[in-house]
């Protein structure tokens, strides 16, 4: 399934089927995201994550594209684990 990012858009023949929301957590690493190189290895596995949830939901709602119109990401801690990842909330527009 082919997913258009916020500016992108879907062909204009492309029918809008819903709007959905979808959440996907990233791995989780040890200690905390102030490392770049830590934020960017959990930034890129979320989005890998996002773009396998969207096509999974994507194929189970009968969809051939999505457009993404919001996402809001938030950096998670659990200070028992010491553990932190990034969760992500996206917004986006199914269509067939």
């Amino acid at each position: 399934m082919k997913v258009y990012w916020h500016r992108d858009l879907p062909p204009l023949e492309a029918v809008a089927l819903s709007e959905h929301t979808i959440e996907a957590d990233s791995l989780h690493v040890a200690g905390t995201l102030a490392n770049q190189e830590l934020w960017d290895r959990c930034a890129s596995d979320l989005a890998g994550g996002i773009e396998r949830r969207l096509a999974q939901e994507g194929a189970r709602l009968g969809g051939q594209c999505a457009h993404v119109l919001d996402e809001h990401i938030d950096e998670k801690h659990d200070p028992a684990r010491d553990e932190a990842w990034l969760h992500g909330r996206y917004t986006y527009v199914l269509y067939r």
